[in-house]
C-alpha cells in the first residue's frame, strides 16, 4: 500500500489499514500531525473511523485516472480531502469501487456523482456544511444578500 497522503501543501500520512503494520507517520513542509491507531481495530472499523474523522475523504489508487481527476476538482474548488491510496489488491471489501467519495461521513460515490452534485449545485454548500470550505461562507453569505436585496428593492 502506498499510504494515506492529502494533497499538496497539505498534511501527509502513511497509515497501513490491515492490521499487519499498525504504524503511522506523517509529513508536511508546514506541519505534522499523526493518526490515532487502535491495534485492535479491524479493517472495516479503521475505514469507518477514518471516514468519520475526515470531513473529506477519497479512497483511490494511484492508477486510477478517475480518481486523479476526482482529486483536481475539488482542489480546483478549494478542498484539501484527505487521499487513501491503495494498491489493487488491496482495496477491502467494505469499500465500493475507487474512487470512493466520502463527505461528512456520508458515501458520494465515485466521479459521476461528484460531477451531477457539483453541475447541480449541491456540492459547495456540502462542503461549506462540513467545514472543508471555510472560506466559501463569506461569499456564500454575501451572495445570499445580494440576492434577498435585490429582490426586496424591486
Amino acid at each position: 500500500m502506498q499510504g494515506l497522503r492529502s494533497c499538496p501543501n497539505d498534511v501527509v500520512h502513511h497509515l497501513d489499514l490491515s492490521n499487519s503494520n499498525n504504524s503511522s507517520t506523517s509529513s508536511s513542509s508546514s506541519s505534522s500531525s499523526s493518526l490515532s491507531i487502535d491495534v485492535d481495530e479491524s479493517t472495516e472499523a479503521r475505514i469507518q473511523r477514518l471516514i468519520t474523522e475526515h470531513p473529506v475523504i477519497i479512497f483511490t489508487r494511484s492508477s486510477c485516472c478517475m480518481c486523479h481527476v476526482m482529486k483536481k476538482l475539488l482542489a480546483t474548488i478549494g478542498v484539501n480531502p484527505t487521499v487513501i491510496e491503495l494498491d489493487d489488491h488491496e482495496i477491502p471489501p467494505a469499500l465500493p469501487r475507487t474512487p470512493a467519495l466520502f463527505i461528512g461521513g456520508s458515501s458520494i460515490g465515485g466521479l459521476e456523482s461528484l460531477v451531477a452534485l457539483h453541475v447541480s449545485g449541491h456540492l459547495i454548500p456540502k462542503l461549506v456544511q462540513v467545514g472543508a470550505l471555510w472560506n466559501h461562507r463569506i461569499v456564500v453569505v454575501l451572495i445570499t444578500d445580494i440576492a434577498n436585496f435585490c429582490q426586496s428593492d424591486s
